[in-house]
């Protein structure tokens, strides 16, 4: 109840202050292509259910069609206002309605597409049982994913590998430790990575440790070293084919 009433107060606070913001940034879209400046794909919710999610469309009209769900820095379906909105993150910032609404939380796994979920092991579905979030500590240590699929083949196939295993970890993490101060850190470093990500990562890395999680975790968190191909939580072997 707490948890929802700091979303809720939040969300409505940071919607009225940052709607200028965000009026802008619809217009920019809707003036490049004049096509609805909103993407709303369906999501994955607590409970597997789910929701209709709201974001500043990035890419070109019928993207999604593709049947491509990962993007790369590269990816040509990005509109030049896609990069420049992706870049300062407003592109998830109008994700605050859902928040309001009670969709999302603030803090979170961040929401999947359903065919993405369809290949969750067992222990990934603890991913569902809580809210997806705007931002988690997967969030803060992978808000470079379009860069590590930039030279991808198949950049699917290469978030499966590198960024999944990694990324679904964090994610049970919070949900095994979920709280307040837990939010409300993540909210801080997901902040302070807007001005230096580097130091966002120590700030995750802290946290870890502190959680007293393997040394794998913190090292790959650290973002210091190449990322390698990874089983996801549950399996025993790499995903070699999506």
């Amino acid at each position: 109840m707490i948890k929802r009433a700091c979303d809720v107060a939040v969300s409505a606070t940071a919607l009225l202050l940052l709607s200028p913001v965000l009026i802008l940034v619809a217009v920019a879209v809707w003036l490049q292509d004049f096509h609805s400046p909103f993407y709303i794909p369906l999501r994955a919710a607590r409970g597997g259910g789910t929701f209709r999610m709201v974001k500043f469309r990035s890419m070109t009209v019928g993207a999604d069609r593709t049947g491509v769900d990962s993007t790369s820095a590269n990816d040509s379906r990005v509109t030049p206002v896609g990069r420049l909105i992706r870049a300062a993150k407003l592109d998830e910032l109008i994700q605050l309605w859902n928040v309001l609404l009670g969709h999302m939380s603030l803090v979170g796994p961040r929401p999947q597409v359903m065919r993405e979920v369809a290949l969750y092991t067992k222990e990934e579905r603890g991913l569902l049982t809580v809210a997806p979030g705007i931002t988690d500590l997967a969030s803060i240590v992978f808000s470079d994913e379009g860069d590590i699929l930039k030279d991808a083949p198949d950049p699917d196939l290469g978030y499966h590998q590198l960024i999944r295993p990694w990324k679904s970890r964090l994610g049970l993490l919070y949900v095994l430790h979920s709280s307040l101060w837990l939010d409300i850190q993540c909210v801080v470093l997901t902040a302070v990575a807007l001005v230096s990500r580097p130091a966002a990562l120590r700030g995750v890395g802290r946290i870890l440790r502190r959680l007293g999680v393997d040394g794998q975790l913190i090292e790959v968190a650290s973002r210091q070293h190449p990322l390698a191909p990874f089983p996801p939580p549950g399996a025993d072997a790499i995903v070699t084919h999506r």
